[in-house]
């Protein structure tokens, strides 16, 4: 071998040695920073021409001033195409003790989307909450902390094909006395109590006397007595600097002070001890945050069903008003807040339908919803 073809061999050599350390550096890296989806993605691009990729993320950027608003369960059912870079963003208001879910489906397999859920503050500054990771089309988040939060949806770029979103929230806790639900929940958290003296710190659950009063997480029995307002009492403490739970009004404690317990273990019996005398039996299910004191605690254990995905049907790119005027509205409901109009034979990008409403985007780049029976597909 010649000297010339020798020197190059060794280079190439150095080449693959030097591009195999910096990425093995970067996989130990990645171990430590945990970069998120969006930034993996983004190396995708390293190499390319990243003038398509600035827009897709820009879009992002922007979609977090949307002001769309929607209410929970939510399903939309559209199409993506490869020529339309378009995040889908709402407004949604979640309740501390909800676990929010958010679920895609596909019908082209492989179609990578980058979720990401975003705490709007009261001072208009915004808090990245969670987004799921790269590949999984699927998210799902317990709730700290009460308010309003932006869920952004954005395929990757070229995605093509039909899509349904899936969005729900359900209760971090189990359900409190055996065998009941939401329908056993007759008074709830705020209600006036003593002639307005005081408001309600908790919910009742009503049952036949007897009914089992269960663990909704594990813990341990921090106290028990028969005592004051509450009567007989058991109180809970999920993990070790965890919420206290306070179940009152039993007919019987069943569990010693110290004891551990796993969700579903049965702590006590209905009955209607303490102040309850007067009243038939229920158990007052409260649950206490460390320097905050009683908190709402349905959110933390009302069952709500999972709603069920829109069938998947191909639709058009583009609709066209139908009716003379056509409402545009900031959620798919009429009492959503109506921001302008469209007139007969305009044309709205479709997004994608939701129940009665249509999902669109004005010429003006303006995402809003407007209703199904004011338009016709193009």
């Amino acid at each position: 071998m010649s000297p010339y073809f020798k020197i190059k061999a060794y280079f190439f050599l150095l080449f693959v040695v030097v591009i195999s350390a910096c990425k093995q550096i970067r996989k130990v890296a990645d171990v430590i920073v945990q970069p998120t989806a969006r930034e993996l993605y983004a190396r995708e691009f390293e190499n390319l021409d990243s003038l398509r990729f600035n827009k897709w993320e820009r879009e992002f950027q922007k979609a977090k001033g949307d002001s769309l608003q929607i209410r929970l369960p939510y399903v939309e059912q559209g199409e993506y195409y490869k020529d339309r870079i378009t995040v889908y963003s709402y407004n949604i208001y979640l309740n501390e003790g909800e676990v929010f879910h958010v679920s895609i489906e596909n019908k082209v397999l492989g179609i990578r989307n980058f979720i990401n859920l975003i705490k709007m503050n009261p001072d208009s500054s915004l808090t990245n909450i969670v987004q799921n990771d790269l590949g999984e089309n699927e998210l799902k988040v317990a709730i700290e902390e009460t308010g309003i939060y932006n869920i952004a949806i954005q395929p990757e770029l070229d995605a093509q094909g039909l899509f349904s979103f899936q969005m729900f929230a359900s209760p971090s806790f189990g359900f409190p006395v055996l065998g009941k639900d939401n329908t056993a929940i007759q008074s709830f958290w705020g209600a006036v109590r003593a002639g307005g003296a005081r408001n309600h710190k908790g919910i009742d659950i009503f049952a036949a006397r007897g009914t089992p009063v269960i663990a909704v997480v594990d813990g341990r029995v921090s106290s028990t007595g028969n005592r004051g307002l509450g009567g007989k009492q058991v109180w809970l403490k999920a993990g070790l600097f965890g919420k206290s739970l306070y179940y009152a009004h039993l007919d019987s404690i069943l569990v010693p002070i110290g004891k551990k317990v796993k969700i579903g273990d049965t702590l006590g019996l209905v009955g209607n001890t303490g102040n309850a005398r007067t009243t038939a039996p229920h158990l007052h299910f409260g649950i206490y945050k460390s320097g905050q004191g009683a908190i709402n605690p349905l959110p933390f254990v009302k069952l709500i069903e999972r709603p069920s995905f829109q069938e998947l049907a191909s639709t058009s790119k583009f609709l066209k008003v139908s009716a003379t005027v056509a409402n545009i509205r900031n959620a798919p409901e009429v009492a959503g807040i109506k921001f302008g109009e469209a007139k007969r034979n305009d044309t709205l990008a479709l997004l994608g339908y939701t129940e009665n409403w249509a999902h669109v985007e004005l010429l003006t780049g303006t995402k809003a919803f407007v209703y199904k029976s004011l338009v016709s597909e193009l």
